[in-house]
């Protein structure tokens, strides 16, 4: 469990969605010039689902470059099938991981209390996501795991690194598409 660098290869790690299995990270990465991995919490945070939502909303912009995107949640994979319906109810993939294998693998540390958290970034988001109409849903993982983004080129080259400080703590959906960009 160590902290990842720019410049690292991203070691591979096979991976199940909700909807199949025997996924790998090194073939997915070949297929586009840059992943972005997205290390979020769960499917019933308020904050994960306005964070999916963002990327959903904005993913042709956002992937406009060939770019591709990942998110990681703690959710079951079989608990998020049903809730998402359809394969297709999003323009990406998540991968499953609810034992928390890839954020301990990857030293995504949780905050140390919950009063770590959150702050001003986190509660406009909280904000947003109320106003949105995003309700709490069922716990899943480790209630105080901090995000993580990743981009990497298609051999896995780590060229951009971000582990968050509090819950609401990625880059801006501007911010990932220069990201995705290689900008």
């Amino acid at each position: 469990m160590t902290k990842l660098n720019i410049g690292d290869v991203m070691p591979d790690f096979s991976y199940q969605t909700p909807f199949g299995t025997g996924f790998t990270l090194a073939e997915t990465a070949q297929k586009a010039p840059r992943t972005l991995l997205l290390f979020l919490r769960y499917y019933g945070c308020p904050l994960c689902q306005y964070d999916i939502h963002q990327v959903q909303v904005h993913y042709k912009e956002l992937t406009a470059g060939g770019g591709q995107i990942l998110v990681v949640l703690q959710s079951d994979p079989a608990a998020l099938a049903a809730r998402l319906g359809t394969a297709d109810a999003l323009p990406f993939p998540i991968i499953c991981d609810p034992d928390q294998a890839l954020y301990k693998e990857f030293a995504i540390a949780p905050a140390a209390n919950m009063l770590k958290m959150a702050d001003a970034k986190t509660i406009v988001k909280i904000v947003k996501a109320t106003a949105a109409g995003y309700q709490h849903g069922a716990y899943e993982g480790n209630e105080q795991q901090l995000p993580a983004v990743f981009v990497m080129d298609e051999n896995r080259k780590l060229t951009y690194i971000h582990y968050g400080k509090s819950a609401g703590d990625i880059p801006s959906v501007a911010e990932m598409k220069s990201l995705l960009k290689g900008c």
